[in-house]
């Protein structure tokens, strides 16, 4: 059996002979980017066999044949990923199910997991946990998801992923704190319908196809036992919260709980954006939801130099009025490629000072070029292409489109809108100026934009302690009216006009 020593940590692996080196890395927890799955197009996966200093390649594309060592530039890998844990937290009563003992709260998001344990017996957080979510490596997003867990097999993998994951982050949590895994009663999943579907072990193929119907039931209480047999309390209770729809899940029920949207003090306008950008409107006219395919340009992904957010990604950029760019990255670390809230700065910023027109041309000019093409250069080695650019645009417009027709169907006026609260972790590190210069939101929200953090956490972690609270949603969701966009017959009108980014003095 051949042995792979991935440097410079030393660890040794086994691997079965002619196996995928990607498979290999994967199976023993190096979490490489593999957004293409592992079709060798997306470039993300690179390695250097045999010595430091050799030409990476994509570990994809090689066989395990032999002995050899695998250098890993874990800077650029998920190691140091940067997950947002934290959001706001609004007042609430202390009613857990059992009034003594430990909770633990998940936040199953497409990307990242955060896993909290709890006190019951006072409310306070004890431990937190993350990291990167491990059905990544075999799907990005949910779409891919939904098809990879169609067929049993694949679901079983998905199962096994997440919920060994959690496994493993309630293990360091609970070492940690010093606490037992027999004193854990309640546990509460949230996330996406898919997300769930797949915790659950539901298959998610009816989630694919119209009319999209969950398989399975939400809310629901399960047992522990059914996912980590004899490792918490024997009675300790799963509890999976309910959903709007297929696209528009738990999390976001969790997001309204923790933002207290169920009782809005004027019109507000909630939106989670991700890979998907699911927004909840409420005004005096009631309540109103929808959900739109963003895409995982806003991960960094499909990008020429897009990463993840970890160390050496470039979180903020900024230009002059001679158009020279000024960086920061994630721990002030040398410049190795950009995160999403870096890609949307960048961008936003091209359109500012008119280095793009309103269709997202590049402005040749201010341009370097690379093999030919037109790019934008943010450092020597970190650059911006036409392609970037169109995966910017075709996410923003989604999202815009969904923000446009959901005021539209309450019959509400952007200026109307009192308060803009966006949610999950990608948006807590977002610029509000950024949103309005990319016309990802409109000029009307300016000064009403807050950043809520990881509501789906803080939601869960509100399940857990105030059980009146799960009766409370149950009862509010089936009030929320579902906007399904693509069903809009002038949604492709709606989408092109918001594909535009905003003119200089607009």
């Amino acid at each position: 059996m051949p042995e792979i020593i991935v440097q410079p940590m030393g660890q040794h692996l086994d691997a079965a002979l002619g196996e995928n080196l990607l498979t290999v890395l994967h199976k023993h927890g190096f979490l490489l980017d593999n957004a293409c799955g592992g079709k060798g197009t997306c470039g993300k996966c690179l390695v250097r066999l045999h010595q430091a200093d050799a030409e990476p390649v994509l570990a994809c594309e090689v066989l395990v044949e032999k002995d050899f060592p695998v250098f890993w530039d874990a800077q650029k890998s998920n190691g140091g990923m940067r997950i947002l844990a934290e959001g706001v937290r609004g007042e609430h009563a202390l009613a857990p199910r059992v009034a003594h003992g430990l909770g633990i709260a998940v936040d199953i998001g497409t990307t990242t997991l955060v896993l909290s344990l709890v006190s019951l017996e006072d409310g306070h957080v004890l431990n937190t946990q993350s990291s990167l979510n491990p059905q990544t490596l075999r799907a990005q997003d949910v779409l891919g998801r939904i098809q990879h867990g169609s067929t049993e097999e694949g679901l079983a993998e998905l199962r096994a992923d997440v919920v060994n994951e959690i496994h493993r982050l309630a293990q360091r949590s609970l070492q940690h704190s010093k606490a037992q895994a027999t004193n854990v009663f309640d546990i509460v999943l949230s996330g996406n319908t898919t997300m769930l579907h797949l915790a659950a072990g539901a298959s998610p193929r009816s989630l694919g196809v119209y009319p999209y119907v969950p398989e399975l039931a939400l809310p629901c209480v399960q047992s522990a036992q059914d996912y980590w047999p004899n490792y918490f309390a024997a009675d300790a209770q799963v509890y999976l919260p309910p959903s709007i729809s297929a696209y528009v899940g738990a999390d976001i029920v969790a997001g309204i709980l923790a933002t207290n949207l169920d009782k809005p003090h004027g019109t507000v306008l909630f939106i989670d954006i991700g890979t998907n950008g699911e927004m909840v409107l409420a005004s005096p006219h009631g309540w109103s939801a929808s959900s739109t395919a963003a895409g995982p340009a806003f991960e960094g992904m499909n990008i020429q130099c897009g990463m993840r957010a970890s160390s050496g990604a470039i979180e903020r950029v900024e230009l002059d009025a001679k158009g020279i760019p000024s960086i920061r990255t994630i721990d002030d670390a040398t410049a190795v490629g950009l995160c999403g809230s870096g890609l949307l700065d960048a961008v936003a910023e091209l359109a500012r000072c008119e280095i793009i027109d309103s269709t997202g041309r590049f402005n040749k000019a201010a341009c370097t070029l690379r093999e030919g093409k037109s790019v934008f250069e943010l450092t020597s080695d970190v650059y911006l292409t036409q392609k970037d650019i169109r995966q910017v645009q075709l996410a923003k417009g989604a999202v815009r489109a969904g923000v446009d027709l959901l005021l539209e169907e309450l019959g509400v006026k952007a200026a109307e809108v009192d308060q803009v609260l966006i949610a999950g972790s990608f948006g807590y590190h977002l610029r509000s100026e950024s949103l309005l210069n990319l016309g990802l939101l409109p000029q009307e929200f300016q000064g009403k934009i807050e950043f809520s953090g990881n509501t789906s956490r803080i939601g869960a972690e509100r399940f857990l302690l105030d059980i009146p609270s799960r009766v409370a949603m149950e009862q509010f969701t089936p009030q929320v009216s579902l906007v399904e966009l693509s069903r809009k017959p002038h949604f492709q009108k709606v989408f092109m006009d918001a594909l535009a980014f905003p003119t200089a003095g607009v």
